[in-house]
């Protein structure tokens, strides 16, 4: 016999995050970290094959792309603005998080809810953290990403707690991967968006997803491979990735092909910010 009470409680928290998501200004503003989050990706993978070139410097990761940015003429405008996006997105996902997804209402099971709700957080906190980044270079205080991983990994290092919970992170951060190279190969992202897509956004979206997702083991991979040799400096995120990825025999190539997936993936997420159910 149903729950009526769970089944009206259910209702009434989705009906409270469709009034968040779809006011049309804070739907706006979250639609624009879909296309802030698009501009990151593009700088990044832009970095990346300019490494592959070795036409100069530059670090391929988040910190990378703001300092690119910030240095454009009217880049510190986009920054603030991307502040502003990045953490009314961080909110929507945190609404879903805490009262459940307002554009899957007909929730397959408890489990799924529940892991949709897992997933919305993860999200918020990705966004907040692009919103904190964007802030520190706005203000023309932003730091290295590279620096900050490696930093927190070193203090990490410095206890047999911290060192297993920096292998779980890994290995968390690999099933992350994982999960976006699934998502792509096998077009489950197309189930994000409103209507039907067009060929180049569904080429786009598995591309992008499954480029993504090799990145993002590929972080996971190298903090594990700091805590097996002790070397704190290995964990250096997504640029350290990259520059891992060119040492390898082909390594221009490689990543040529790594920067071109995570441009794909920028392109991407303009079609999200035009087509994402909110």
């Amino acid at each position: 016999m149903p729950n009526h009470t769970d089944s009206s409680s259910y209702e009434n928290s989705s009906t409270a995050v469709a009034r968040v998501a779809q006011n049309s200004i804070f739907e706006r503003f979250a639609r624009a970290g879909l296309v802030m989050s698009g501009i990151v990706h593009l700088i990044i993978g832009y970095i990346a094959i300019r490494l592959a070139l070795g036409g100069g410097a530059g670090t391929a990761d988040q910190s990378g792309a703001m300092t690119e940015l910030a240095a454009k003429p009217g880049g510190v405008f986009a920054l603030w603005a991307g502040v502003v996006a990045f953490t009314l997105m961080a909110l929507w996902r945190l609404a879903e998080a805490a009262l459940g997804s307002s554009s899957q209402p007909d929730s397959e099971s408890k489990k799924s809810e529940a892991v949709n709700r897992v997933k919305a957080f993860s999200l918020a906190v990705v966004y907040l953290a692009f919103a904190i980044s964007a802030f520190g270079f706005a203000r023309g205080a932003g730091t290295s990403s590279s620096a900050q991983s490696t930093g927190i990994t070193a203090e990490m290092m410095q206890s047999t707690v911290g060192t297993v919970a920096l292998v779980i992170a890994g290995l968390i951060i690999i099933a992350i991967g994982g999960y976006h190279i699934y998502k792509g190969a096998t077009q489950r992202f197309l189930a994000d968006l409103h209507g039907d897509t067009s060929t180049l956004v569904r080429r786009l979206g598995t591309v992008g997803y499954v480029a993504k997702g090799l990145a993002v083991a590929a972080i996971g991979l190298l903090v594990i491979l700091a805590v097996g040799r002790s070397d704190p400096g290995e964990a250096t995120g997504l640029d350290g990735a990259f520059k891992t990825l060119g040492e390898q025999p082909f390594g221009a190539a490689l990543l040529i092909a790594a920067g071109a997936g995570i441009i794909a993936y920028g392109l991407y997420s303009f079609a999200m910010a035009r087509y994402t159910k909110m």
